[in-house]
């Protein structure tokens, strides 16, 4: 299966996602979306297929949100990708793409709901909550 993820390195969550896709038998492509950000058209393409607004994409914590007065209400989308263009940082991450869909994978376990059930066996995230159990079924 094909799949790609918006990564940052920096992030656990996108870390976690990352070995979740892994654990599937899934090597995905990785692109780090801050050395690589996507195109306009393909990052509002990503938002509306994970089934978001391009608010609800943006990254407030750790970025210049506030700096840049994204918390206006009065701005629309156009404004917010412009933001996004000028500023990846503010891409909410990660996000996952499979034939399966499209979803910001936030926590990480969401990347679960696009891949197939093919789990290697237990998975548990840098925190220490279990997801997987040993045969590779999700813990609710």
């Amino acid at each position: 299966m094909d799949a790609t993820i918006y990564h940052n390195p920096a992030c656990g969550t996108s870390r976690n996602t990352l070995e979740m896709i892994r654990n599937a038998g899934i090597e995905p492509t990785v692109i780090e979306y801050l050395k690589t950000p996507p195109a306009r058209e393909e990052l509002a393409a990503m938002i509306a297929a994970a089934g978001l607004t391009v608010r609800g994409a943006l990254r407030e914590k750790g970025t210049p949100f506030e700096e840049m007065g994204l918390g206006n209400p009065d701005l629309d989308d156009e404004a917010l990708l412009d933001a996004m263009m000028r500023e990846p940082i503010l891409i909410n991450r990660p996000f996952v793409i499979t034939p399966l869909g499209t979803r910001l994978c936030r926590p990480s376990e969401v990347v679960l709901e696009i891949l197939p059930d093919t789990h290697k066996g237990a998975f548990t995230k840098e925190d220490g909550e279990m997801v997987l159990d040993a045969d590779g079924k999700r813990i609710i």
